[in-house]
């Protein structure tokens, strides 16, 4: 019998909602099979099967909240129960150091030995000193240590409660039943780090909504409360500060049309963020202030020296902001096709979360819905982000005479802690330019 545990699927996700089971109990499932589809705070995964066998019980529900090690499905691959086997060759391993370590007495000359999956490195009193600063080694089997890890919990951080202190796995299990009551208990977290949504409403006095009318409750979304949390954060740490302009588009609307009929025979659909993603990564090469971040724990500026642009993308289920990765090393088609690729798998909830990680800096466009101006939220830790309106033909003045040209609202928000208004303006000017001689993007 194969015990299968939702394991860790990526950086920072403890737990999911359970959507879909793609089998019943008595159905037959191959390895490599989905098993269920789950919602997490940031993509919708499917759980593959990682043996072959028949499905003996499912023990969550759909709509059910798993975490993190928590055994979700039976499955008969006619073995012996897996925690069974984990748990024999523990006490197996466990049973060989005891009996090394009661006939220590009679070891003679040679002392006793330790025998298990881990081996202590030999010393003297020499490296004894030499070593004093360093991490004692933690002795535990490779199932204890992949147990901790699904979990979450640090292995060396664990004092264990077998013999020579290995760590077993009840000493994982116990630290994590402990982590989760400590993070019930939590209020408020140091705001360099996060800041959720509850500790938010435990600082402010919130008064209690009134209802006068019919209403219809929904349930928030994993995804949305963690967008919820995220803007949160971002404006209860980072000091924004924003800049408005119009830029004048006409070239660049003229050379959009021209390349279009290029672009769509290698299948490629040419929109103008391309070329604003072009514009904003050149711009970012001259002011790196606004490619970095704040670290307020070393009280440091990092100046990231790779350019990843997050896209801003509505998606039914709320906003998602995938990244274009190395921008700086990509042609306009090249990061149209990317840009592309990665908007439809957002909406279709088939982005990975490789794709959402490790941006630089943000893009979102609020023209895309017919909007023109706005304060864009800057993505935590990210030191700015860029808003694109509506693109409208107005009447401008050049030369003394009124013409008509194609204009596009920008805002930029800045962290101020960090960037000041004036390398903000000089910034949005080089933007500007790029965008309003088109050509200079295709020559640089």
């Amino acid at each position: 019998m194969y015990k299968f545990k939702f394991a860790d699927i990526g950086e920072g996700i403890h737990e999911g909602k359970l959507l879909k089971w793609m089998f019943e109990e008595g159905d037959k499932v191959k390895d490599g099979d989905t098993l269920f589809l789950v919602e997490t705070d940031k993509v919708n995964a499917e759980i593959p099967s990682p043996v072959d066998g028949v499905v003996s019980k499912l023990l969550a529900e759909e709509g059910d909240t798993i975490h993190v090690g928590d055994v979700v499905i039976e499955i008969d691959d006619g073995g012996e129960n897996e925690n069974t086997k984990e748990d024999k060759k523990e006490e197996k391993e466990t049973t060989k150091t005891e009996t090394v370590d009661e006939g220590k007495d009679m070891a003679g000359v040679v002392g006793a030995l330790e025998v298990g999956e881990d081996v202590i490195d030999s010393s003297d009193e020499k490296d004894q000193k030499e070593d004093s600063n360093s991490k004692k080694k933690i002795l535990a089997t490779p199932v204890a240590r992949k147990l901790a890890k699904d979990l979450g919990i640090d292995i060396n951080t664990l004092t264990g409660s077998g013999a020579n202190g290995r760590v077993m796995k009840d000493d994982i299990y116990k630290a994590s039943d402990k982590e989760k009551s400590n993070k019930k208990e939590d209020n408020i977290k140091d705001t360099k780090k996060e800041s959720d949504n509850k500790s938010y409403k435990s600082n402010i006095d919130i008064p209690e909504i009134k209802i006068d009318g019919e209403v219809e409750r929904v349930k928030v979304s994993k995804m949305r409360k963690t967008i919820a949390e995220n803007m949160i954060l971002s404006k209860s740490v980072i000091p924004h500060a924003t800049s408005m302009d119009d830029f004048d588009v006409t070239e660049l609307v003229k050379l959009r049309k021209e390349q279009k009929m290029i672009a769509e025979k290698q299948d490629i659909k040419l929109t103008y963020m391309p070329f604003v993603i072009k514009a904003v990564t050149l711009a970012l090469k001259e002011y790196p202030v606004l490619n970095a971040s704040y670290d307020m724990e070393n009280e440091e500026i990092v100046y990231k020296k790779y350019y990843n642009i997050g896209i801003a993308v509505d998606t039914p289920e709320g906003l998602m902001v995938p990244v274009v990765k190395d921008a700086d090393k990509k042609g306009i088609l090249e990061i149209s096709k990317e840009m592309n690729d990665l908007i439809e798998r957002s909406q279709d909830r088939k982005i990975s979360l490789d794709d959402l990680r490790g941006g630089t800096f943000s893009i979102t466009n609020y023209g895309a819905v017919g909007s023109s101006y706005g304060v864009p939220v800057i993505k935590y830790p990210e030191a700015a982000i860029i808003g694109i309106g509506r693109i409208t033909k107005k009447p401008v003045v050049i030369d003394g005479e009124i013409v008509i040209r194609d204009l596009v609202p920008i805002s930029l928000s800045i962290d101020h802690r960090i960037v000041d208004g004036a390398d903000a303006g000089r910034f949005l000017n080089k933007v500007k330019e790029f965008l309003q001689d088109p050509m200079l993007l295709l020559l640089s």
